[in-house]
């Protein structure tokens, strides 16, 4: 822990009853802070901190009924009482509670002051995770794409508007916008910007400024199996934008994660660890003059910003990278011809165990008294073949 975290966590110990809203922005560290805090929940509590709910995904679903999601049911019977449930376990708890979600920063400022109003009148903190403009809508686009667009790079984010129904919009991707939604009515130092970590400074920087932040002692916590959304490369990104063209019957959120983000992009895709892309010069120039706004609108607006407010701005040098538009047919035919025969071995491998399945639910079925079980494995095996 570096000299200004350690002083910023000896002086956030005096633990008042206080609730700390991380929310966002998407492709931040967000994922790695998230798995961080989950993977130590007992951790957290020890020391007074509750990250409330059972999982993620039920502060997901908080975000969806902070935001209105008319359609949020359609996740889970559950999710509709999601924001409740963790605000009852918050409002019952003695010390410092944190919510975690990109999603929440889409929310409108009338929808912000309501879920204010339901936090059982704690001090409450905004919490928001930052990089610079162009970067953050460089990634964030190709989460689109693992997620089932076919949008070209240049045309994102396509409205200019923000709506909380939208989480992949300028709602959740324009900094100065969000701040002014979540913090306006906070006082400036309750609203809390981190910047990510220099290229240069270590991975747990970001951690280690998080848990400063909220009071967490970072030496007690398990920083094993964290898990980071990564990225795909140009080719990679490309290819599966022209798939995903093609495919049909994967709508659903579920489908779309499990297969779509899941097995294809993150599974196949992501470990071929492919070059960085950039959109093009006019659309880089674009982004740049936005950014430079945002970090001029944060400047004004007094937040506290742990880390260098610098590294807000798009630095006016920048690494060559290719364009997705540049990625020619032969490059995308390599690549397919490699993931069809990565998928090629699953589907031998799957094979072989269903057999074997089949074989072992065959065997158990001989027994009478293992019959129900039998029928039950079949019926689960069926599904592969």
């Amino acid at each position: 822990m570096g000299q200004a975290e350690w002083d910023l966590w000896a002086g956030s110990t005096a633990m008042a009853r206080r609730v700390y809203l991380h929310i966002g922005l998407p492709k931040t560290g967000t994922t790695y802070l998230q798995t961080l805090m989950w993977n130590n929940h007992d951790v957290l509590a020890g020391q007074g901190i509750l990250l409330p709910g059972d999982s993620r995904r039920q502060h997901l679903w908080a975000s969806g009924v902070v935001r209105e999601d008319p359609n949020l049911g359609r996740r889970s019977p559950e999710a509709p009482a999601a924001w409740d449930r963790l605000t009852a376990e918050i409002n019952d708890w003695d010390g410092t509670a944190v919510v975690s979600h990109e999603f929440f920063a889409a929310a409108s400022t009338e929808q912000v002051r309501r879920a204010f109003s339901e936090l059982g009148g704690a001090e409450i903190h905004v919490v928001v995770t930052a990089r610079d403009t162009l970067s953050l809508v460089t990634a964030r686009w190709q989460e689109l794409v693992k997620n089932g667009s076919t949008m070209p790079i240049d045309e994102y984010p396509r409205s200019d508007g923000t709506d909380p129904l939208n989480v992949w919009g300028w709602g959740t991707l324009d900094l100065a916008d969000v701040l002014h939604r979540w913090g306006a009515s906070l006082p400036a130092d309750r609203v809390h910007v981190l910047t990510l970590p220099k290229p240069s400074e270590p991975r747990e920087t970001l951690w280690l400024r998080f848990a400063a932040l909220l009071g967490i002692d970072p030496t007690t916590c398990v920083t094993e199996g964290s898990k980071q959304n990564e990225s795909l490369g140009v080719v990679e990104v490309e290819l599966l934008r022209r798939v995903n063209g093609d495919l049909d019957g994967f709508t659903s959120a579920k489908d779309r994660g499990t297969w779509i983000r899941g097995y294809l992009a993150q599974g196949k895709l992501v470990p071929r660890r492919g070059e960085r892309f950039w959109p093009s010069h006019e659309r880089v120039d674009e982004l740049r003059t936005r950014g430079e706004r945002i970090v001029e609108d944060v400047v004004a607006g007094g937040y506290h910003v742990i880390g260098d407010v610098r590294d807000l701005r798009t630095p006016a040098d920048l690494p060559a990278r290719r364009h997705p538009d540049s990625v020619t047919d032969a490059e995308l035919s390599a690549a397919a011809s490699a993931v069809i025969a990565a998928m090629m071995s699953d589907v031998q491998r799957l094979t072989r165990e269903n057999r074997a399945l089949r074989r072992a639910a065959a065997e158990a079925s001989e027994s009478p008294a293992r019959v129900s079980i039998a029928r039950r494995v079949v019926r689960r095996v069926r599904w592969w073949t």
